[in-house]
């Protein structure tokens, strides 16, 4: 196989590795481009495992990518949210790279250091092999195995796993969102956990809450406010994004918000609002996302 055809066949693959480190399409779209490249100058023939080869290209570049990031987004104005991608409904029935590529997990790796984000990803999702992963973030075995440790306690402490049933996950969804487009607040309030936290996006350049809304009699208060807000030529769409339930709200031919639903498959636990215009542009197009089980070791 060519050169170009073999990155190609690996191609979803390093999209998705680039984007669970990075956090953005944007940037991994440049970092599977600036691999690419790279690819593009070695003698593929000469290379054994062109899988590892080209995940730990992308995997150095995209740390790069995010040590870049990490500095801006120190300044940044409010929470910070990944970029909104959408994924085809299936990827809700594929429990682990759903999980990977939700809000809730993404923002809970932001608090990861970005060799430990890089590894959680690489060995959680991926199942790379320790040796690979090593090769890829330029560590140690043991020190790969130690970080592998820690970022998974970290995470699993701040996101427990819960048995995903993505038809109730859906369901409930649809009630929270049928009640919001429908104006019934009552409603709307029955359907969030009494815990549930609002996380809204505008980066400083437009409205959004700047801090987390928490609890159910919050949030209904908050999503009325917005409801009251008049959107030019409103235009409102069902999504899949990032694996879970969403709404593309459109003023004219512009998405202007993305909402993403998530639940405990009984009541809405987490929602997430993006207007921060530099991170909608990847919420009509789909993208393919790659899951492959390695062995592992």
């Amino acid at each position: 196989m060519e050169s170009a055809g073999v990155f190609e066949e690996h191609r979803s693959l390093l999209f998705t590795i680039a984007y669970e480190i990075t956090g953005t399409a944007t940037d991994a779209e440049d970092v599977v481009q600036d691999s690419f490249l790279r690819w593009s100058q070695v003698d593929a023939k000469t290379v054994q495992n062109p899988r590892a080869y080209l995940a730990k290209t992308v995997t150095r570049q995209a740390l790069n990518s995010l040590r870049a990031a990490q500095r801006r987004r120190e300044d940044y104005i409010g929470p910070w949210l990944p970029e909104p991608v959408v994924t085809a409904p299936d990827v809700a029935e594929h429990a682990v790279l759903s999980e990977a590529l939700s809000f809730a997990m993404l923002v809970v790796l932001e608090t990861l250091s970005p060799d430990e984000r890089a590894v959680f990803v690489l060995r959680e999702v991926f199942d790379f092999p320790y040796a690979e992963i090593a090769e890829a973030t330029d560590k140690s075995l043991a020190a790969v195995r130690q970080m592998a440790s820690r970022a998974k306690a970290h995470v699993r402490a701040r996101q427990p796993r819960f048995e995903v049933d993505a038809q109730r996950q859906r369901a409930v969804a649809d009630r929270f969102l049928e009640a919001l487009l429908g104006g019934d607040m009552q409603s709307l309030m029955d359907t969030l956990a009494p815990g549930a936290v609002l996380l809204s996006d505008g980066g400083g350049k437009v409205t959004a809450a700047r801090k987390p809304v928490i609890g159910a009699d919050n949030i209904t208060r908050f999503l009325a406010g917005i409801a009251k807000t008049p959107v030019p030529q409103m235009r409102v769409e069902l999504s899949s994004l990032n694996g879970m339930p969403a709404l593309v709200v459109y003023s004219g031919d512009r998405v202007d918000v993305v909402a993403l639903v998530e639940s405990n498959n009984e009541y809405v636990t987490g929602i997430y609002l993006v207007r921060n215009p530099d991170k909608l542009g990847a919420t009509t197009e789909a993208r393919a996302f790659h899951y492959v089980i390695t062995a592992g070791k």
